[in-house]
């Protein structure tokens, strides 16, 4: 063991998508560290956003393992669970590695902008693919039994057969057939989503 001060740079492979999360972590797991006797510092940094790292220094080598073999590091480490996995472990003496690594860590990248609304045409078609076939089949199969009913009476019960029919059975199912039709932005953002994971 020594007592000159240690720099501890532990690396992590981030899910894509939840760089925000593991910043979150990674700064709330220093606050945690910095009650830690010996404890001089920290910060979470990225290298051309495919690889982060959290730094923290210590007064020596001994004081940077203890932290890491605490039962409190140990509560940290698990939940990072779904989120970033370990990478690798560096250790060095002195004040030179701590002053090279102190630049700042960039912000979290921005969440990618929402796909633009359908066109309303595709929108027309679509309810009007849901709409059609329970009027069609309800002018057809129940009116010519309703003949004797007020036609105020007659016009809601079809709206309120209809109007369910749309809402909890065709229009999701229409919605998940025509879905890359409606937003091929977002399903061309996702196929690139899948490349780069892959």
């Amino acid at each position: 063991m020594t007592s000159n001060p240690v720099t501890v740079t532990v690396a992590y492979h981030v899910v894509p998508g939840r760089e925000a999360d593991f910043h979150t972590w990674g700064w709330a797991m220093l606050g945690a560290g910095a009650r830690q006797p010996g404890f001089l510092g920290g910060g979470v940094l990225v290298d051309r956003e495919a690889e982060w790292h959290v730094v923290y220094r210590f007064a020596s080598e001994g004081m940077a393992l203890a932290w890491e073999d605490s039962a409190a590091w140990a509560q940290w480490d698990v939940r990072t669970a779904g989120i970033a996995q370990r990478a690798g472990r560096r250790s060095v003496e002195g004040s030179k590695e701590w002053f090279d690594s102190q630049a700042p860590a960039p912000p979290p990248p921005p969440p990618p902008a929402p796909p633009s609304p359908p066109a309303k045409w595709k929108l027309w078609f679509v309810n009007m693919s849901a709409v059609f076939p329970p009027v069609l089949l309800f002018n057809l199969i129940v009116l010519p039994y309703l003949g004797g009913i007020n036609p105020l009476l007659r016009t809601l019960l079809l709206c309120l057969c209809v109007t369910a029919l749309v809402t909890w059975i065709l229009m999701p199912r229409l919605q998940r057939f025509f879905k890359k039709w409606l937003y091929p932005p977002l399903q061309a953002l996702r196929g690139r989503h899948k490349r780069r994971t892959v």
